[in-house]
């Protein structure tokens, strides 16, 4: 793979619109092009079924409600034998999904976002007691990572892993009740998403975005980075006070070259003014005022990393420099969100839009909980929990292309943690 950093492609400033014009989405048509790579005509049928279903029954998603709403009558072992049981593919269906939703909502990043099964048993695939980083408390779940395509008419998710914890590398009667592959194992998350990455630039020939993630909650961002930097990717990477870098000499109150993103920003502030930037809110389209902080940012992790996800490290330096962007409201005693991208420094009003995206993707998630049945599954197999995913996202595709494109309506910041799904048994 080349490792020329491409340009990030994001736009920033259009004139707000209230709605754009559209063709009308035919639901037949849309099934039929997404599950056109199926071989099976029944699996196609079921498919479209399925979908029906979560976009129509109201409540809780059921294969009984399901069939009984779209068919007339129970067929539920026969959807259920679809979900759980048939070995159709998800990666083709997920990919004419996101080629699909990149045209339409005239994608600008791809966003990474945790979302959390909660669970009462200990059967289901994946499922453990575990830390899960974005409600910042210890559940019983299922983790999994959300690849979203974002734009200004909001985000689809097209790409789905589940994170499994290290008690499922151990144990095989649950990996052999779950019938989990052989190859999938526990992994640094960094690796769930340089492997998502690389399945939409290698296979699905998705065109490179930059990539938006929260890393507040995980100690070490250096191999994303490096991951990122040798695939060429521009990145806005939203990271905690605390990460290691290396200071400008002198620092009052640190050893020599050593501290802390926050104890970095102290230091800028004591050498250089805050800059006031006027930067464009996407949910409401209007004006708004900031100040900020941009500087160079090196890590102190850097010298102890020799390789990214299998790949060498770059033999020179990234052709962009890695910055720290901390957005720092007025009156306030410290920044509220720090962020490190290798985005143009020059371009520093373009960073609050495009991080504003990733809140569009929580909402998307959000809206797949709370009307597309994501929590509803009711296997506990791998297979059915991906096909699960993969149909869920088909159904808010379809909804999504069929409503009037307009500003993405709310406040960006009243997402919360859209990424938790109601507990199942």
């Amino acid at each position: 793979m080349t490792t020329t950093l491409l340009p990030p492609r994001y736009v920033m400033d259009r004139p707000a619109q209230t709605a754009v014009p559209h063709e009308p989405v035919d639901f037949s048509a849309y099934c039929q092009d997404l599950f056109g790579a199926l071989s099976r005509s029944d699996q196609r049928r079921w498919g479209e079924v399925y979908v029906r279903g979560l976009l129509d029954v109201p409540g809780r998603k059921t294969p009984a409600r399901i069939t009984e709403e779209v068919l007339g009558r129970r067929a539920v072992q026969q959807i259920q034998q679809f979900v759980n049981q048939s070995p159709w593919p998800c990666r083709p269906v997920r990919e004419r999904l996101a080629h699909r939703i990149s045209r339409a909502l005239q994608a600008e990043a791809w966003c990474f976002d945790e979302v959390v099964f909660t669970k009462n048993g200990d059967r289901s695939v994946g499922v453990a007691r575990q830390y899960a980083p974005s409600l910042e408390r210890t559940v019983n779940c299922q983790l999994a990572l959300a690849t979203s395509l974002a734009g200004r008419y909001g985000g689809v998710p097209v790409s789905w892993q589940l994170l499994l914890p290290q008690r499922w590398d151990r144990d095989e009667a649950l990996r052999t009740q779950a019938h989990v592959p052989p190859d999938e194992r526990a992994k640094p998350r960094w690796r769930y998403v340089l492997e998502a990455i690389d399945e939409m630039l290698e296979e699905w020939y998705l065109e490179p975005l930059p990539v938006l993630v929260d890393w507040r909650c995980d100690g070490d961002v250096t191999p994303l980075l490096h991951g990122l930097e040798a695939r060429g990717l521009a990145y806005l990477v939203e990271v905690a006070p605390t990460v290691a870098v290396t200071l400008p000499r002198p620092c009052a109150g640190s050893a020599p070259g050593r501290g802390t993103l926050s104890e970095l920003a102290r230091h800028a502030v004591q050498h250089r003014k805050r800059m006031p930037i006027a930067w464009q809110d996407r949910a409401t389209s209007r004006m708004r005022q900031s100040q900020v902080l941009s500087m160079p940012a090196l890590l102190l992790a850097e010298a102890r990393l020799g390789t990214a996800a299998g790949r060498p490290l770059p033999e020179r330096p990234p052709q962009r420099p890695r910055h720290l962007i901390a957005d720092w409201p007025y009156g306030r005693p410290a920044p509220r969100t720090y962020w490190l991208t290798n985005l143009p420094a020059r371009r520093i009003a373009d960073v609050l839009p495009l991080a504003q995206l990733r809140a569009l993707c929580g909402n998307s998630l959000a809206r797949l909980q709370q009307d597309f049945g994501l929590g509803d599954f009711e296997g506990r197999s791998f297979r059915g929990w991906h096909h699960h995913v993969t149909l869920a996202s088909v159904a808010l595709g379809y909804d999504t292309l069929r409503r009037p494109r307009a500003v993405p309506p709310g406040s960006a910041g009243s997402v919360g943690s859209p990424g938790q799904v109601g507990s199942v048994g």
